[in-house]
């Protein structure tokens, strides 16, 4: 079964840090652009981070530039998210995502592939 998987989600103070871990089965990412995008009670889903294949350039929303790091690891098959000094309004579901272009996955959502999601909540 072809899937991604997420994991490393929590609760944490304002100001605290996680990290969120993506890895698939049954299909490796090497070749892939990947992300997450992050979805809020009564909002929108967002796109937070991507990164490329081959040469990994890292793309950012505004609202996370500076205190989120994306990065993968294409010999382990995953992909991790960084959040550092949390916000309460980055509470929500994170969700991994694969697709062939980390700029259209950011800013047009354009995935091939989502995860089931893993809960972020930041408390004040």
């Amino acid at each position: 079964q072809l899937q991604l998987v997420e994991s490393g989600g929590g609760s944490v103070q304002s100001g605290g840090s996680l990290r969120l871990s993506c890895s698939s089965s049954g299909f490796t990412l090497s070749r892939l652009a990947m992300g997450w995008f992050r979805q809020a009670p009564g909002k929108e889903r967002e796109g937070v981070s991507t990164i490329s294949s081959g040469d990994g350039t890292t793309y950012y929303a505004d609202s996370v530039k500076g205190r989120f790091t994306i990065s993968r690891d294409d010999a382990k098959n995953t992909v991790y998210l960084q959040m550092d000094n949390l916000e309460p309004e980055d509470t929500g579901v994170y969700v991994c995502a694969a697709g062939t272009s980390a700029f259209r996955l950011l800013h047009r959502h354009e995935y091939d592939r989502l995860g089931q999601g893993t809960q972020v909540t930041v408390s004040s």
